[in-house]
């Protein structure tokens, strides 16, 4: 059984199997076309270019069969924005959950430190069907054992440079990096980012970038 991924911009992605939708991330900067038809969401952390409370409430009520799976405080914001408590399901490191048809393995519990004095958040990263790794704004390495074949690849933050992603990707080392997490680079970033890390990848893992429209199937 396939699926397909498909970017909506950021950290949003979109994965479609056998009927089933999951999104992850649909913060800020994200299309809200990522949602349509969508039966569950992730959302690793609270800040806004991953999930904005107002909108994801807005979309549980317009789709009375949605559910979120999120790190606690996202869960108590929704909440406190009006979402559906029978909806929202807390997570933390090493819980296992089915979410829209997909399986999946929580795995860390912290936001990388943007500066130390600035406090650092909860963060969840998700790896579904035991095969794509979404690390939301963490460099969180996988399960033990577990062989990663798509790695959503962080490329731009205000935590972090280039060579630290180009480390976390050969430290995953999976079969293909996706970057993501991106909306604050120009055009002419994001092209320097794809010259850049395709050098790193060569030899270890296919390097591919999904634009406006483009799927990848695993």
């Amino acid at each position: 059984m396939s699926t397909t991924i498909s970017s909506y911009g950021h950290s949003c992605i979109r994965l479609e199997k056998d009927g089933y939708v999951l999104v992850l991330d649909p913060g800020g900067f994200s299309a809200p076309a990522a949602l349509d038809g969508a039966g569950a969401v992730l959302v690793t952390h609270e800040h806004v270019d991953h999930v904005v409370p107002d909108a994801l409430t807005a979309a549980l009520a317009a789709a009375p069969g949605l559910e979120v799976w999120a790190p606690a405080v996202v869960v108590d914001q929704l909440a406190a924005a009006g979402a559906p408590a029978d909806r929202l399901h807390a997570v933390s490191e090493g819980d296992t959950f089915t979410a829209a048809g997909f399986t999946v393995q929580a795995v860390g519990r912290r936001h990388a430190v943007i500066h130390p004095s600035i406090p650092v958040v909860a963060n969840v990263a998700y790896l579904v069907d035991g095969a794509l790794l979404h690390p939301g704004d963490s460099f969180t390495p996988p399960p033990a054992g577990v062989h990663v074949e798509v790695l959503l690849l962080p490329v731009s933050a205000p935590w972090m440079k280039l060579s630290e992603a180009a480390d976390y990707l050969l430290a995953v080392a999976p079969r293909i990096a996706v970057p993501i997490h991106d909306a604050i680079l120009s055009d002419a970033g994001r092209g320097l980012v794809d010259r850049v890390l395709p050098q790193v990848t060569e030899g270890v893992a296919q390097y591919r970038r999904l634009g406006a429209g483009e799927n990848l199937t695993l």
